[in-house]
């Protein structure tokens, strides 16, 4: 598609996917919340068609699941899951980092550390709120470097598989911000150093403390 051509509307389906994607996503629908059609569609001024053709698409993300008799539900995830979810965030970003000690440039370095400084300044002013998102974009960005073929794309596929309610963020803890930003300079310091066995190992164990710190909240 050449930039002189019009992006195709949206259309309804689209729509509802989008907007039940991002309510899950943020946590704003919680795990063990029941979807009904009906009221999904008064709530968005649908018909029940597309709500019906997103849910489905939610369930083959696997976001919600259906029960004889009740219908769809956001799935709650329980430990078991959590500990998976952590392991395998562990594992793909971890082997990132590793690649991307390697592969780092200055540039991608300034970038990195632009980004740092930014998480730096909101945690110092109290913004613990956009620590979150500052914090997956660093993630991603070393996984982009590191695996930009495929391994930043699945990071992602696995990031958005499993939605973490804000509540449930440990960067709204301003001891555990702290924590977690300092791993973040080690990190960056190993990257620098194009150590691959420490950035490696930084990025396991940052990742493994947010898991920890999920499960007993």
């Amino acid at each position: 598609m050449t930039a002189s051509e019009p992006t195709p509307p949206m259309s309804k389906a689209d729509y509802v996917y989008s907007v039940l994607l991002d309510e899950i996503r943020g946590g704003r629908i919680p795990g063990g919340t029941a979807l009904r059609a009906g009221a999904v569609a008064r709530r968005l001024g649908v018909s029940v068609t597309p709500v019906r053709e997103a849910l489905r698409r939610l369930e083959k993300d696997r976001l919600i699941s259906y029960e004889a008799h009740h219908g769809a539900t956001v799935i709650d995830l329980g430990d078991d899951a959590l500990a998976e979810y952590y392991g395998l965030r562990a594992v793909v970003e971890g082997l990132g980092a590793r690649l991307a000690a390697a592969r780092i440039t200055a540039d991608d370095l300034v970038r990195l550390r632009d980004l740092h400084r930014e998480m730096v300044t909101d945690a110092e002013q109290g913004r613990y709120d956009r620590l979150a998102e500052r914090s997956s974009q660093f993630h991603l960005s070393i996984v982009d470097i590191g695996g930009p073929a495929f391994l930043g794309a699945h990071a992602r596929s696995v990031r958005n598989g499993v939605p973490v309610p804000a509540e449930a963020s440990l960067w709204l803890d301003p001891a555990r911000a702290g924590r977690q930003l300092r791993a973040h300079e080690e990190l960056l310091a190993a990257l620098e150093a194009g150590d691959a066995d420490a950035a490696e190992r930084v990025m396991i164990d940052h990742i493994r403390q947010a898991g920890e710190y999920r499960k007993d909240h």
